[in-house]
């Protein structure tokens, strides 16, 4: 590990201006991935700003829905009786993610914005054109069985690992940044940045900006919603595929489908192409089965990850008859 300096930030607009005027200074609450990539040399920064003492924890009721602060930890969210009853998706995603240690130390904001798996991305000796730009992938003739197989480029097909994320898309959840220009409110589907030719710029965030809380719309996904995670391991172990699906429903009719996937794509991906073929359709055995051939579709499998394709097709089709009853 390298040395750094540290600061504890007393106030947002300090944290927000010192991050904006030192290029290398990073933010820091939990801690969980940052540690990790400290000790492994993947980041660098000059100077840590601590942002624990800042006003950003909680979970509050709105008008809209409901406000997690983004300094909330992750277990506080999952325990939380409104979300339970609420959002019991996220609290399900919640309580697969980590380890309940983790989870009393890791917070909503930085889980949003933990950083790929891929091996070579955590090896500084190995070439990756996500730590360091033009030096090449190793992942594409190397170990990539973690690895993506939807939003890839030819310069870097990194999985993102979260499984938070995956059930906020699905939720069609907002979050609110606060920056040199001020507040703003985005969709969450804005945050993370397919790598394309630029696989070191992750998301749409610029330098001194923070996410300061999570916004769950007020919308009926209670009722009809499962999230499903299959891993190699059945504890604190990353994703191969999540599903997040979220349906309403009018007996049988299903009214309108939100799904989003994990662990296959190189940031939380959504599945238009299967919420457009379910909504409006009566729930049964063969529209899941259709809809789970659907969610591959564009998908581009290298040798050693290629055992995702037909995984990805059954864990969709599987998460959809069990948020709809079916089993």
């Amino acid at each position: 590990m390298l040395p750094f300096g540290y600061a504890q930030a007393s106030g947002l607009s300090q944290a927000i201006a010192f991050a904006g005027s030192h290029e290398q200074a990073m933010f820091i609450a939990g801690g969980t991935d940052m540690l990790q990539l400290l000790q492994e040399t993947v980041v660098r920064p000059r100077t840590l700003v601590d942002i624990n003492a800042l006003p950003l924890a909680g979970i509050d009721m709105t008008g809209e829905g409901m406000r997690i602060g983004a300094v909330t930890r992750l277990a506080d969210v999952a325990d939380d009786e409104r979300i339970r009853r609420y959002y019991p998706l996220l609290a399900q995603a919640l309580l697969e993610t980590a380890s309940p240690q983790v989870r009393n130390m890791a917070t909503v904001g930085g889980n949003l914005l933990q950083r790929t798996r891929c091996l070579y991305f955590r090896d500084a000796n190995a070439a990756c054109n996500k730590r360091l730009p033009g030096s090449g992938c190793s992942a594409m003739d190397g170990e990539h069985r973690m690895n993506a197989i939807l939003g890839g480029s030819e310069h870097c097909f990194a999985a993102y690992p979260g499984d938070m994320a995956v059930a906020l898309l699905a939720m069609g959840a907002d979050i609110e940044v606060h920056g040199a220009e001020g507040e703003r409110r985005i969709s969450l589907a804005a945050l993370h940045r397919q790598p394309g030719d630029q696989p070191q710029r992750e998301t749409n965030l610029s330098r001194g900006d923070i996410i300061t809380a999570v916004l769950l719309p007020d919308a009926d996904f209670g009722k009809n919603a499962h999230f499903l995670k299959v891993r190699d391991r059945a504890s604190f172990e990353w994703a191969l595929v999540s599903v997040a699906a979220c349906l309403i429903m009018d007996g049988s009719v299903i009214r309108r489908a939100n799904l989003a996937v994990g662990g296959v794509a190189t940031t939380p991906w959504r599945l238009p192409q299967v919420e457009r073929l379910l909504t409006g359709q009566v729930l049964s055995e063969s529209l899941a089965l259709s809809a789970g051939t659907a969610a591959a579709e564009g998908a581009q499998a290298h040798p050693g990850n290629s055992f995702k394709l037909a995984l990805l097709r059954t864990a969709v089709e599987r998460a959809i008859r069990t948020a709809g009853g079916l089993s």
